[in-house]
C-alpha cells in the first residue's frame, strides 16, 4: 500500500479500492492497517466522493524499517534483544546473546537504509531494462 501511494504521490488522494485492485491486496486487509498508519502520521486521509489516502511525507522520508516496525512490531530475531540491557536471567552468561544483538543491528540498519523512493527507483530500473527484441 505504501509503495502504491508513493508511486502515485502526485495523483492526490487515492481510493482504497484502487490500491487494492492495483496491488491485488484485499480491501478488507487494507482497511485494518489504515487506522494504524493514519493515527501514527504516516498517511493523510479525506472523506467523500474524492476521498482517499496519500502519504503524509515524501517517499524518501519513509524507511522500510519504520513501516515494518509500525505494522509488525519488533524486527528483532529474539525478544531478549528488544530491551537494553537484555532482561533475562541468563543474559550475563548467554553465549548467543551477542549473535542475536548483531543480527538485530544488521536487520534494522539494512531496513532503515531502504526508503520507499529507493524501492520505486529500483522497480523503474528493472522495468526500464526489461525489453524484448
Amino acid at each position: 500500500m505504501m509503495i502504491d501511494l508513493a508511486e502515485h504521490e502526485n495523483c492526490g488522494y487515492i481510493a482504497l479500492k484502487d490500491i487494492a485492485a492495483r496491488q491485488n491486496i484485499s480491501k478488507k486487509y487494507l482497511e485494518q492497517i489504515i487506522p494504524l498508519m493514519g493515527s501514527n502520521g504516516f498517511l493523510l486521509t479525506t472523506r467523500g466522493s474524492q476521498g482517499g489516502y496519500m502519504l503524509a511525507r515524501k517517499p524518501e522520508e519513509y524507511t522500510v524499517g519504520e513501516i515494518l516496525r509500525l505494522t509488525e512490531g519488533s524486527l528483532s530475531p529474539v525478544s531478549c534483544v528488544d530491551v537494553t540491557p537484555a532482561r533475562c536471567d541468563r543474559s550475563a552468561d548467554c553465549a548467543t546473546l551477542p549473535i542475536w544483538q548483531g543480527l538485530s543491528k544488521l536487520i534494522n540498519n539494512y531496513l532503515d537504509g531502504i526508503t520507499l523512493r529507493d524501492i520505486l527507483e529500483q522497480q523503474r530500473a528493472k522495468v526500464g531494462s526489461d525489453y524484448v527484441i
